[in-house]
């Protein structure tokens, strides 16, 4: 783990020599990581657009003949999602408040009624070792995530505590629907506020990285190698973009 972590320094100490960006540059590099993100995460969950289809979606505002609807408010709910992961990135705190916001500008358009409320009922998730507290249970464990998160920083690793929100997270799924989602958005926010770049899991790794949660609610050090991963990875591809 100590070896991936320092392969992501050294890559931040190149990321960091590109800045500050131009205005037009910051732009661009927002709008790659907006198609990318919204296809990914969307992808890992099951969403039939492609990364061309996404980026016609949210760029042009034009449907893709036979891809469901829900596909598409997908595309445009996570797009206002990332709106407001980069509004709030300045900030260096995690909010109740912003969580739920996640979830509402995501899923507004699926259910109007359940977006950025916590679940009132039980869930089952299929082929899951791990048993979700009661619904009556997440106010509690939310409020108990969000002050363990805040206690962590400055003494774990951004990527690892990126990581451990992210599983965190998950474990409680406080949502109906839409925690994957939510979770990669947290898992972004915390490495923005501490001056990382967005970190994408390609859909290709869908299997593997289902896995690592899975196993992750008994050990969580795959999981977070595999953030750790990510992470390294999408910073190559941030470097090359740069050159």
């Amino acid at each position: 783990m100590q070896n991936i972590l320092e392969k992501i320094d050294k890559n931040q100490q190149i990321i960091s020599s590109f800045r500050p960006l131009k205005k037009a540059e910051l732009a661009q590099v927002k709008e790659y990581y907006r198609i990318g993100m919204t296809y990914s995460s969307n992808a890992i969950e099951g969403n039939s657009l492609t990364d061309t289809e996404t980026k016609v979606v949210l760029e042009d505002g034009i449907t893709i003949g036979g891809k469901p609807l829900r596909d598409h408010y997908e595309a445009s709910g996570h797009s206002d999602a990332f709106d407001f992961l980069y509004k709030i990135a300045k900030k260096q705190e995690l909010t109740e408040a912003a969580v739920k916001k996640f979830h509402q500008l995501f899923y507004h358009r699926i259910d109007a009624e359940s977006a950025g409320k916590y679940r009132k009922i039980k869930i089952f998730v299929t082929d899951a070792e791990h048993s979700f507290p009661n619904y009556d249970q997440v106010p509690q464990l939310m409020k108990k995530f969000i002050l363990s998160i805040q206690e962590l920083r400055g003494k774990k690793h951004p990527v690892e505590l990126a990581a451990i929100a992210h599983k965190d997270f998950v474990n409680i799924h406080p949502f109906v629907d839409g925690n994957g989602r939510v979770a990669r958005l947290l898992m972004n926010l915390i490495l923005l506020q501490e001056g990382y770049n967005i970190a994408l899991i390609s859909p290709v790794l869908r299997v593997q990285y289902l896995q690592a949660i899975k196993k992750s609610y008994r050990d969580d050090r795959d999981f977070i190698k595999f953030i750790a991963a990510a992470v390294y990875e999408t910073q190559k591809d941030y470097i090359r973009l740069m050159k």
